[in-house]
């Protein structure tokens, strides 16, 4: 057998059925055999790969054993005379795989081959070609100085950036995203080192094929896409701590005992470095909206404040710091609450929600402020003032920011999506359907020709396509897979790459269409829109449902007192939904009930299966009805279900 490929699923359904179709492709001409080894997916990767693609050899694994061992079960199995490993979140040309083995018969020498490979956008990925990472290379990559310096043969080595990268060059380390090893070289080297869980292994193995006297080779003359960051977000806490030691675990495997001291040292400031880095990232990204919020209203009532003052009573200082320092802030912090949870912090920003959120907040500072003693009353003049600068001062603030195209800011429009599909009319029609039932709604330009042949209805041939692009002002290009070459769709990417134009990919018979704008972003996914429970709208609806129900049904236990069963397990459930413990509604759990694929909800003291009252509860209908609650979310299904097991909140 020429070739066995194997590749490492984790919960990335429809990256991996793209991922399949072009190497199906790909395989032709060629005796291959493909491996999926499944690390206990949740999201129906087994069930998807044994409908879809019943030639493929599909492992599953009860748990998540990690990159390495997965790959080494496959291994172990294969028979190819060279193995590939490849990532999920990939595609790869028609000719990738036979050129990549002509290569490898023609260099007796290789060992292993990596390629180029381009992000979803169309640009080059530098991990395609690296050095190994000994200390120093690794000091100048973990504090900048690479990326100041991507040229420089020193500072710029470990992505090797003064090599040309249209050119064959021999290199120390290739990309785990695609490994074409020699079978021989393997059974020499040893299998991937599984001290490795994730990250590392792909750089261990190219230094022992280094080490069996073979040769890495960077080989550009076939390109691939890697989406980049689907299984693992590089900015996260857990991608720092589990990647630098991987670092720790190589340099004690390879370098001398006075280089992993030093090693050892730098990885460590790296860790501490990078993880504050990253939980302080993660912090601002969290508040720093209402953080700015809170300072434009304070602003205006620290400056406004003394001039109603003047203006009403004559006396700058009516006002006592008392007010401005204790009481305004209380405001501030009831007008965020509410636009937080009136959606004016979501993306893309809507300013209606934001204003809907102050008039709510306003709305309960006056009801609050009705029930003060008078002695404790300020102003109500002062808290519409303040709310009439709230909408102001926040909105004008967002349409600055939106207009200089600062991250987190950008306001929706009504202007839709600009697409044309590129595909032959039936495809393009099923594609154009798809997109009907998602989210994203867009304006559909036209149809393109995938080959020369125009006529209606297409407004042009793929070869036309940056002249489309240009003149329609697109802001994405849609390609159907089944009418276009994977080939094809890179060059027209690496072509384009100066157009501010987005690419996605549409698998045959499929209803998931892929892509990724940017080498730091995850790839990004349309599927059909369901209002699933898992979106964070909802779940804020849903939490704020629980905080005003538990908090009206506590403020009411005398009313309903006599009414219920076990009412004072009923009020400490309440509590505990209100103080985040338990949610009102939640799924129905049981031994024989699945819901590891539903999006996760707290324990919940009703059920939606409460609607099967006086009906059979078997596992499928109960599991059924969990499915029908978490994928169409609306609150109006919550108050139903609390109105009807009212009196079994207790037990």
């Amino acid at each position: 057998m020429d070739l066995s490929v194997i590749i490492v699923n984790y919960n990335v359904k429809y990256f991996l059925e793209q991922c399949l179709h072009s190497v199906k492709k790909a395989a032709e001409g060629l005796d291959t055999e493909v491996f999926v080894v499944d690390n206990n997916s949740v999201d129906g990767s087994c069930n998807h790969i044994r409908d879809k693609f019943p030639w493929v050899r599909l492992i599953e694994n009860r748990e998540n054993i990690g990159f390495s061992k997965a790959n080494n079960l496959a291994i172990k199995q294969s028979k190819g005379k060279y193995i590939l490993l490849l990532n999920p979140d990939t595609v790869i040309e028609e000719n990738t795989l036979s050129k990549c083995f002509h290569f490898m018969e023609d260099h007796p020498d290789a060992g292993a081959l990596g390629v180029k490979m381009i992000d979803g956008s169309g640009h080059f990925l530098p991990e395609s070609k690296r050095a190994l990472p000994t200390p120093w290379v690794a000091f100048y990559k973990i504090f900048g100085l690479s990326g100041l310096f991507p040229g420089s043969r020193k500072f710029g080595k470990y992505h090797l950036g003064y090599l040309d990268k249209e050119e064959i060059h021999e290199v120390e380390v290739l990309a785990g995203a695609f490994m074409f090893l020699r079978m021989i070289t393997l059974s020499k080297t040893g299998y991937l080192d599984e001290d490795y869980f994730m990250y590392g292994e792909d750089i261990d193995l190219s230094h022992r094929i280094n080490l069996a006297g073979y040769k890495n080779y960077y080989y550009p003359e076939t390109t691939i896409i890697h989406y980049k960051g689907e299984s693992t977000k590089k900015g996260s806490l857990n991608y720092v701590m589990v990647f630098y030691q991987a670092m720790i675990i190589f340099a004690k495997k390879h370098f001398s005992r006075r280089n992993i001291r030093i090693f050892s040292l730098i990885i460590n400031l790296a860790i501490y470095l990078r993880a504050s880095l990253a939980l302080l990232r993660r912090f601002i990204k969290r508040i720093y909206q209402q953080v700015f919020d809170a300072v434009i209203i304070f602003a205006g009532f620290f400056a406004g404040l003394p001039l109603w003052g003047n203006i009403k009573f004559g006396n700058p200082d009516y006002y006592p710091d008392e007010f401005r320092y204790y009481v305004v802030p209380g405001y501030i912090l009831v007008w965020i609450t509410s636009m937080y949870y009136s959606g004016g912090y979501d993306h893309p920003i809507k300013i209606w929600k934001l204003v809907r959120g102050i008039f709510i907040g306003t709305f309960a500072i006056l009801v609050v402020y009705a029930l003060l003693p008078e002695t404790w009353r300020f102003s109500r003049a002062v808290i519409l003032l303040g709310t009439a600068w709230s909408v102001l001062g926040t909105s004008l603030f967002r349409l600055i920011m939106h207009s200089m195209k600062l991250p987190g800011y950008q306001l929706a429009t009504r202007r839709k999506k600009r697409i044309v599909i590129v595909g032959d009319e039936n495809e393009a029609e099923r594609v154009c359907n798809v997109l009907g039932k998602t989210r994203i709604k867009p304006e559909i330009i036209g149809y393109v020709s995938p080959d020369s042949d125009v006529k209606r209805p297409f407004i042009g041939s793929v070869d036309q396509i940056a002249e489309i692009a240009r003149i329609h002002k697109l802001d994405e290009i849609l390609f159907c897979s089944a009418n276009i070459s994977s080939q094809k769709i890179i060059r027209i990417m690496t072509m384009l790459t100066t157009l501010p134009v987005n690419y996605k990919i549409a698998p045959p018979e499929s209803l998931s269409i892929i892509g990724s704008n940017s080498i730091n972003t995850s790839g990004e996914l349309y599927t059909i829109h369901f209002n699933s429970i898992g979106n964070k709208a909802n779940l804020r609806t849903k939490r704020l449902f629980d905080l005003i129900a538990s908090f009206l049904l506590l403020a009411a236990f005398p009313l309903w007192i006599f009414f219920i069963k076990k009412p004072i397990w009923a009020v400490a459930r309440l509590f505990k939904v209100f103080v985040g413990c338990y949610t009102l509604v939640g799924y129905q759990l049981s031994e024989e009930t699945d819901v590891t694929s539903l999006p996760k909800l707290r324990k919940g003291i009703l059920t939606p299966a409460i609607t099967l009252a006086g009906k059979q509860k078997n596992p499928r209908a109960i599991n059924n009805i969990n499915v029908l609650y978490a994928k169409d979310y609306k609150v109006i299904n919550d108050l139903q279900i609390l109105l009807k097991g009212f009196r079994l909140i207790g037990i």
